[in-house]
């Protein structure tokens, strides 16, 4: 509950003063910086800005990735981490809930994220969406006139439907 006082209740801000996600999470510190000097990278560490925000951020970005009801912060976690270290993962996720935060009260809309279907689909359902774009496109194509014939007979599941 703390947590979301510090969010919401901002001693030194208000979210409607920002006129866009991205100056928020600018001044929150949670986008990270690209110094460069004659082809030589300084320091793109996050600074130390939002000194009450930030920590309460990353505090409930935290236990958003722990989540086990709602796995949609902890599959873009697992995600970001492949690529990147966990700490900068944390800060992406951080970043992601500052964002939906500042939407939520600019819109009036509830928590609705538009990648959810392709996080929670099967692997089954994704194959079949698969199947379905490619088949889609073959379809496309015959309509501009190319035919892919040498294309069609090199793909399995696709050489006997065209």
């Amino acid at each position: 509950m703390s947590n979301s006082k510090t969010i919401l209740c901002g001693d030194s801000f208000t979210l409607y003063q920002f006129t866009s996600s991205k100056r928020l999470c600018c001044w929150a510190d949670l986008t990270p910086g690209s110094n460069e000097s004659a082809g030589k990278k300084k320091s793109v560490k996050i600074t130390r800005a939002g000194v009450y925000l930030k920590p309460a951020l990353v505090q409930v970005a935290h236990a958003a990735v722990k989540c086990f009801d709602q796995p949609y912060y902890k599959i873009k976690y697992e995600r970001i981490m492949k690529r990147r270290s966990k700490k900068r993962a944390i800060i992406a996720i951080a970043r992601m809930i500052m964002t939906a935060v500042y939407h939520m009260f600019q819109t009036g809309e509830t928590f609705n994220p538009v990648d959810l279907p392709k996080i929670d689909m099967s692997p089954e359902m994704r194959e079949n969406q698969k199947k379905t774009a490619v088949a889609e496109a073959v379809r496309f194509l015959k309509r501009q006139g190319l035919y892919l014939i040498h294309f069609l007979k090199s793909v399995p599941s696709l050489k006997n439907r065209y």
